[in-house]
C-alpha cells in the first residue's frame, strides 16, 4: 500500500450526498483512480446549495462517509468537496507580471495567477477556484503552459469562480464536525468537465449542463479551456413542485411518481393512461393523468434549456459548439430529456458518463455521480500537479547550485 494513495470526494447536493473513495497507484503514473467505496445518503439539511440545518447536514455527511468507508475498508480523514448552488458566480480577470529570471518558472505562473485574483469582489463573496484560460508571453498569445519559455512580461486571462462566504463557511463547518478535513473545494462546473469531457471535446467546443435538485450548472469549453460558466436557479426540485401543484398531490408523492412514471414526451402517452396514487402513497388516493404530468414536466425542462440557450446567445456560441451538449445530474434521466434538449438548443446532445475511471464502475456509472467523480479526478490530478511542481522546484534548485559551483571553480587558480 506504500505506493497507493487514497483519495476521497464528497458531493454535497440539495437532494443527495455522495461519497467516492478511490486508490491511485503511483507506480503506473497515478492517472486513473480505482473506485473502492461509494456512499449515498439523503441531503435533508440543504436547499439550493445552502445549509438550512447544520445538525441534519452533519448527520447526513457522516452517514454517507460511513457507507463508503465500510465498502472500501479504509478510513477517510481528508476529502475534496464538490459544491453547486445558485450562490456561485463567475467572472473573467487578467493578471500581468514582470518575469523574474531568464526563464518562466512555476513560481512566476503562481505569481501571475495571484495578480489575476487581485480584483475587487464584494465583501460577502470568496474565491473558490481560479482556472487559467490562456497565457501570453510578451506579444505571443494563446499559450497553454508558459513554464520554461523566455520573455520579459507574463500575462494570464483567468476564469474566477466565487461563492457566498457564509454558505461556504457553513458547509466547511459541517464537514469539519463530521470528522474530516477539507483538502479543496471544487465548483461543480469544473468538476463535471474532469469527469465526462475528453480533450478533443474541449478543443472543438462543448457545453456541459448538470441539472441537479436545486440548481443547474452550465460550463462552456472551447480551444481546450473554459470559456464561460454559470449556475442557474432551476433544477429537479422545481419539476417536483410543478407536479405537486398541477396534480394537487403532496411533495413526497410528486417525487415518487416523477421517478417512476416521469416523461417529457406527452405526445407518446395515450390520453387514457392514468396513475393510481394510492399505490405509491397513503395520503393521496386519486387518479391522475400520466400525459398531463408529462406536459407539466415538459414545460419546466423547456424553460431550463431555454435559459441555457440564452446564456449561449450572450457569449455568441448559440448553435456553434461542434462537440454539442453533455447532460449530467440525476434530473436528466427522465425519458425524452435528450430530445427536448436537441430541439431547444439545436446541438447534438448526449448523456455524460465518466471517461477515466476504474474499480467498481457499475456503482458510479451514472450521470448523477458526475460531480462526485469529477471532484475525485480533480483531486487526483491536483496531487500530480503538486508533485510535478515540487520536482520542478528541485530541478531549479539543482541548476542554481551547479551554476554557483561552477562560478566558484572559475575563481580558483
Amino acid at each position: 500500500m506504500a505506493k497507493e494513495r487514497v483519495v476521497c470526494s464528497l458531493d454535497i447536493g440539495s437532494s443527495k450526498i455522495r461519497v467516492i473513495i478511490a486508490v491511485v497507484d503511483a507506480s503506473d503514473g497515478g492517472q486513473v483512480p480505482s473506485v473502492i467505496g461509494v456512499g449515498l445518503s439523503p441531503s435533508l439539511g440543504m436547499r439550493k446549495g445552502h445549509v438550512i440545518d447544520i445538525e441534519e447536514t452533519i448527520h447526513n455527511i457522516i452517514s454517507a462517509l460511513e457507507d463508503a468507508e465500510r465498502m472500501a475498508g479504509v478510513p477517510v480523514n481528508h476529502v475534496f468537496v464538490g459544491i453547486s448552488g445558485s450562490h456561485i458566480e463567475a467572472f473573467d480577470s487578467r493578471g500581468v507580471i514582470a518575469i523574474s529570471g531568464s526563464e518562466i518558472t512555476v513560481e512566476d505562473v503562481a505569481r501571475v495567477l495571484e495578480a489575476a485574483q487581485a480584483v475587487s469582489i464584494p465583501s460577502n463573496r470568496r474565491i473558490l477556484h481560479i482556472e487559467p484560460k490562456s497565457y501570453a508571453v510578451d506579444e505571443q498569445r494563446g499559450i497553454k503552459n508558459p513554464v520554461g519559455m523566455t520573455g520579459i512580461r507574463l500575462e494570464v486571462e483567468a476564469h474566477i469562480i466565487t461563492g457566498q462566504i457564509q454558505h461556504v463557511k457553513n458547509l466547511e463547518k459541517c464537514i469539519d464536525q463530521a470528522g474530516v478535513d477539507v483538502d479543496a473545494i471544487v465548483p461543480a462546473t469544473i468538476a463535471i468537465s474532469e469527469a465526462v469531457l475528453t480533450k478533443r471535446q474541449k478543443e472543438l467546443g462543448v457545453v456541459t449542463i448538470d441539472i441537479g435538485a436545486g440548481s443547474t450548472s452550465v460550463a462552456v469549453f472551447e480551444e481546450g479551456t473554459i470559456l464561460h460558466s454559470v449556475s442557474l436557479p432551476v433544477g429537479g426540485e422545481n419539476v417536483t413542485n410543478d407536479i405537486a401543484i398541477g396534480l394537487r398531490t403532496s411533495i413526497d408523492t410528486a417525487e415518487k411518481i416523477k421517478i417512476e412514471f416521469g416523461s417529457v414526451l406527452p405526445a407518446e402517452i395515450q390520453e387514457r393512461e392514468m396513475i393510481d396514487l394510492s399505490q405509491v402513497s397513503k395520503m393521496d388516493t386519486q387518479m391522475v393523468g400520466k400525459r398531463y404530468m408529462a406536459e407539466i414536466m415538459q414545460a419546466r425542462y423547456y424553460e431550463t434549456f431555454t435559459l441555457v440557450k440564452e446564456e449561449l446567445k450572450r457569449i455568441g456560441r448559440d448553435g456553434l459548439l461542434p462537440a454539442g451538449v453533455l447532460l449530467t445530474g440525476a434530473a436528466v434521466k427522465a425519458p425524452g430529456v435528450l430530445d427536448i434538449a436537441r430541439e431547444v438548443l439545436g446541438l447534438p446532445v448526449q448523456m455524460g458518463f465518466p471517461v477515466e475511471i476504474g474499480g467498481v464502475i457499475e456503482k458510479v456509472d451514472d450521470p448523477a455521480y458526475a460531480t462526485a467523480l469529477g471532484t475525485l479526478l480533480w483531486g487526483v490530478r491536483e496531487g500530480q500537479r503538486r508533485s510535478s511542481s515540487f520536482s520542478l522546484s528541485g530541478l531549479d534548485f539543482k541548476r542554481t547550485f551547479n551554476q554557483v559551483g561552477s562560478w566558484f571553480k572559475n575563481l580558483l587558480p
